[in-house]
């Protein structure tokens, strides 16, 4: 794991540069990623290509530097991320008669390009975001993994392409790059917590989606936005499949324990995140039973007992006989940690979510580890979300609306919330707006979707003036991909193609993991694993009401009873209370004044203030207005960082530099 930056310049003649002046650059870029690779950092430089690689050694501690080459150093390359069969890769590309200098999987990558040329990505198993630089065809190669578990950031400038892992390297390249906000994606993360595609909420920005590789060559003119193709897409059942209970459940059973025994695949020691709900326990349960490796578990408690989960985490960990550590976060230390946060998510968000699992890779990193494995990604795949069941019922309501007994079922969901909606059966009905059209492509997501839209009202029209409806575009984007689709699975790709990448794996997963030094890895997304599951037929994944029910059927027996039957529980964490204490958090008065909100310009200052107040009365507010809170503080403090004012200073000598390569130019 790592962060990587560098430029490409695409003229067919580049203009000559001093190597100073090109070294500097790098060294901007690579300097912000620090966190992300704290054991030091190589670079490699020619005339028309530079990379940058900061350092987390787990495969390989003494080879395994980067940048990489080919063996007559004509094929360069740095990646994020881990390819999890690089073994038995480097077994078949050494039968071929390739020569390997290391043991790391990185080289695993120049050489599968060899081979393959451009298809090299189809045959990783990993997560990953790689820039290989082919010097003999004068070509960059941006690639990212199946799924979007390691971001890759990029930005044009004349004839130049710049990457980072994160986008805050690539503002530190110079004023060149503009810095502002764009209000058509503030709008998309404003009604699906997320932007679609390529989007950032940086006019300037743009990201290489999930599946997606960039080829880049020299000659081709260039625009704002680079010309990416899929060499992997979602897949989900199309139409009828008829599959045996037993038999799908032991191939679900055999696919999670391989993808888990290739991630613990590591130099270092691996430990596991321990939630107290299914999809964690399975995975730690399945280290504990069909491997040999240490368990170490990481798990976040809350002072509010409607978000903690420490009675279940206990009763794993008494099972499962783990080596237990817990970080207890209080309203305040949420408060207290959100600005540094939002300085990694680089994204406003919606909910604070993001800040215990920063607070737990914290604690991670001080018990000397760097990797983790955890359970993102099986509700998505395996039907494991409230929003799956909340369509169901309101389809089924549909059908007969006048009934009076249908709508008593809403009662069935979000028993977790202090504030549900669906508390009383006539207010739910409406809320969930059950005479909606079924054959409405995005039916599932409109009641999130409509909650989530009510932050626009606290915002500046004039702002947002020129912005078309959100799901215009998103229609564009994805409409085909639904088109064949039946309503369950419409569901699951709507959660994949949008929260699971830009919000899942982001804010809450790659960046808050990062920001210690520590890496995630996700057994479920293995693309094994996804494949698999887009197979199954909706019933497998929920069986009536019963979600996830493949899942629990395939690890029952050696889970607690009571964790397979639990009602499942989202991950989440106290919005506006962690703010209005006993003592709020100082900077408030600085982000949230209406100086403050009107020179950032995208929410209205009376508004804003008049939702303070309402805020500071202490009690639990709903929906609208902790999402809406939030959402201004997160984006007020992006202002703050990332448009109003920002430069990282970059040492004179970047400390623990180890490898320092200069091209041979083709």
């Amino acid at each position: 794991m790592c962060g990587i930056a560098g430029y490409f310049k695409t003229s067919p003649k580049p203009r000559p540069t001093d190597p100073d002046s090109d070294r500097r650059l790098l060294e901007r870029m690579i300097w912000p990623l620090r966190h992300r690779g704290p054991d030091g950092f190589g670079f490699f430089e020619s005339s028309r290509c530079g990379l940058a690689h900061a350092r987390l050694s787990i495969i390989d501690l003494e080879g395994g530097w980067q940048p990489i080459s080919n063996e007559d150093d004509s094929i360069w390359v740095v990646f994020n991320g881990e390819i999890f069969n690089y073994l038995e890769l480097k077994e078949g590309l050494s039968s071929q008669g390739h020569l390997f200098r290391t043991s790391s999987d990185t080289e695993v990558l120049v050489h599968l390009y060899e081979e393959d040329g451009v298809d090299f990505t189809k045959r990783l198993n990993g997560q990953f975001a790689i820039a290989l630089y082919d010097s003999r065809l004068n070509r960059l190669i941006l690639a990212r993994d199946r799924m979007g578990i390691r971001p890759l950031f990029y930005t044009i400038s004349s004839d130049t392409v710049y990457f980072a892992s994160e986008i805050k390297s690539l503002f530190n390249i110079g004023p060149e790059i503009e810095r502002r906000l764009d209000p058509a994606v503030l709008r998309q993360i404003f009604t699906f917590w997320a932007p679609y595609g390529s989007n950032t909420p940086f006019t300037s920005v743009r990201q290489i989606k999930p599946g997606n590789m960039a080829v880049i060559e020299t000659g081709r003119p260039m625009s704002g936005e680079l010309e990416q193709s899929p060499y992997w897409q979602i897949p989900l059942l199309q139409g009828a499949r008829s599959l045996d209970e037993d038999e799908a459940c032991s191939q679900l059973r055999e696919l999670l324990i391989d993808a888990v025994r290739l991630r613990l695949r590591a130099d270092v020691p691996v430990g596991a995140y321990l939630s107290g709900g299914l999809d964690s326990s399975v995975i730690t349960a399945a280290i504990r039973y069909f491997t040999d490796n240490p368990l170490k578990t990481f798990s976040v408690t809350f002072e509010d007992r409607i978000y903690d989960e420490s009675r279940e985490q206990q009763e794993l960990v008494q099972r499962l006989k783990t080596d237990h550590h817990t970080v207890h976060c209080t309203y305040g230390t949420i408060a207290q940690a959100f600005p540094q946060v939002i300085w990694h998510t680089e994204y406003p968000i919606v909910r604070t979510a993001p800040t215990p699992l920063y607070l737990l890779s914290g604690l991670v990193n001080a018990q000397g580890y760097k990797v983790v494995l955890t359970g993102e990604g099986s509700d998505e795949i395996l039907g494991g979300y409230d929003i799956f069941k909340e369509a169901k019922i309101r389809r089924f309501i549909g059908r007969f609306p006048d009934s009076q007994c249908r709508p008593l079922l809403l009662k069935r969901l979000y028993p977790y919330l202090a504030m549900s909606p669906a508390k009383s059966a006539q207010f739910a009905r409406r809320f969930f707006d059950t005479s909606a059209d079924p054959d409405d492509p995005f039916y599932s997501h409109r009641p999130r979707w409509k909650t989530t839209g009510s932050i626009m009202a606290f915002t500046d029209p004039d702002f947002f003036s020129d912005t078309p409806p959100p799901e215009e575009g998103l229609l564009e984007e994805i409409g085909g991909a639904l088109k064949d689709l039946g309503p369950f699975s419409r569901a699951q790709y709507l959660e994949m193609a949008i929260l699971l990448s830009n919000y899942l794996l982001s804010s809450q997963g790659d960046r808050m993991a990062m920001a210690h030094s520590v890496e995630g890895r996700f057994p479920f997304l293995d693309h094994r694993v996804v494949e698999f599951a887009g197979s199954l037929p909706p019933e497998l994944k929920m069986k009536v009401l019963d979600e996830k029910y493949l899942l629990k059927r395939a690890f029952r027996k050696i889970l607690p009873e009571r964790i397979v039957k639990r009602k499942k529980q989202p991950y989440m964490a106290p919005d506006i209370l962690s703010f209005f204490g006993e003592a709020s958090p100082e900077y408030l008065d600085h982000y949230l004044s209406e100086r403050q909100v009107s020179e950032c310009g995208v929410f209205r200052p009376s508004a804003v203030t008049a939702l303070v107040r309402k805020c500071r009365k202490r009690n639990r507010q709903g929906f609208r207005e902790n999402m809406a809170f939030v959402s201004i503080l997160s984006t007020q403090i992006i202002y703050d960082r990332f448009i109003s004012d920002f430069y990282i200073e970059t040492p004179d000598e970047l400390p623990g530099t180890k490898r320092v390569s200069r091209a041979r130019e083709a």
